[in-house]
């Protein structure tokens, strides 16, 4: 599994010409799932987001999770092509990409994991759809994990 991070000022997610879902301050996540992906990479990483120390305090250091700040939401979009391959030719594979049996089921937890952290629903896409994703990068913060890449310290 896989996550680009994204402090963010906001936001937001039209479908078709219409706002699917917003959020102001907070984080927008991005995420790649592949088969052999399971609720332990849920758990990582969800666990992860919320207690990253990426939200600056009062001295403007970036000190604060997510959930010292009320206000802070999380917008969560699945996206196949963070698990592409580029290894090979000029076009990338996506070999690596779950399928929607499986990948949905998994997106679902993944956001439902993540509400329960944060004490409150998180903002989503929808799974295969044609999205056009705005947002304004604070920071600018941008953070790449892979949950079977995990740095041990």
């Amino acid at each position: 599994m896989r996550i680009v991070i994204q402090r963010v000022k906001n936001a937001s997610v039209d479908i078709d010409g219409r706002r699917h879902s917003e959020i102001g301050c907070g984080l927008m996540i991005l995420l790649g799932i592949e088969d052999r992906d399971t609720d332990e990479d849920i758990d990582y990483l969800c666990h992860k987001v919320v207690q990253m120390r990426i939200f600056p305090d009062a001295d403007g250091v970036m000190n604060l999770p997510i959930t010292d700040n009320p206000e802070a939401g999380i917008l969560v979009v699945s996206q196949f092509t963070l698990m592409a391959s580029t290894r090979k030719g000029n076009r990338p594979s996506y070999i690596h990409a779950s399928r929607p049996d499986f990948a949905v089921p998994m997106y679902e937890k993944f956001c439902g994991c993540l509400s329960a952290l944060l004490g409150k629903p998180v903002q989503t896409g929808v799974f295969g759809a044609d999205m056009q994703v705005a947002l304004v990068n604070d920071g600018p913060v941008t953070i790449v994990m892979d949950s079977h890449l995990r740095e041990e310290f």
